[in-house]
């Protein structure tokens, strides 16, 4: 863990789609919270979203609901990422490879303070949270201010999405 004066700001975009989607949502935040090295500091409503497919939207998979979170972290990007990643698989997550698989949980970390890296392992910010309305307007919700590094404030970048996106 890094000392006092290095906690990193954080966001933390949560989607689920199959099970009690509310009840997953409200126990992975309290998990997040309780996690040794974190600290919330705001969470956005829950917003319910058509579900993505290779094609775009699948109004026939299970509906998501999303929420974005924003936290403090001590620890380095990828020890953020690990603890996200085992909150999920606490929740049933199991990671395949499958892209737009429903989901008990998805928890991805969108940025780490102001980190610009294309390391595969923590790819920050995330590759295509400025494509994502689903996570665009839960973060504007909390954050209308925000930034995304290395490509600006989210409520430009919210602007220029077309409306229809998901």
């Amino acid at each position: 863990m890094t000392t006092e004066d290095t906690w990193v700001r954080c966001v933390v975009a949560l989607g689920t789609n199959l099970g009690n989607r509310e009840d997953i949502a409200f126990r992975a935040l309290a998990d997040i919270a309780a996690t040794e090295g974190f600290r919330v500091t705001a969470a956005s409503s829950l917003h319910e979203t058509v579900a993505l497919g290779p094609d775009g939207p699948n109004p026939d998979a299970p509906a998501y609901v999303n929420q974005v979170i924003l936290l403090q972290s001590a620890w380095s990007a990828e020890k953020t990422l690990e603890h996200l990643m085992d909150i999920e698989r606490q929740h049933g997550r199991e990671r395949n490879g499958e892209k737009y698989a429903d989901r008990t949980l998805d928890l991805d970390l969108i940025v780490y303070g102001d980190r610009v890296s294309d390391d595969p392992r923590v790819t920050t910010p995330h590759p295509r949270a400025h494509e994502r309305r689903f996570v665009l307007e839960p973060w504007h919700e909390i954050d209308p201010e925000a930034i995304i590094p290395g490509l600006g404030p989210i409520s430009v970048v919210l602007d220029s999405l077309p409306s229809e996106l998901s």
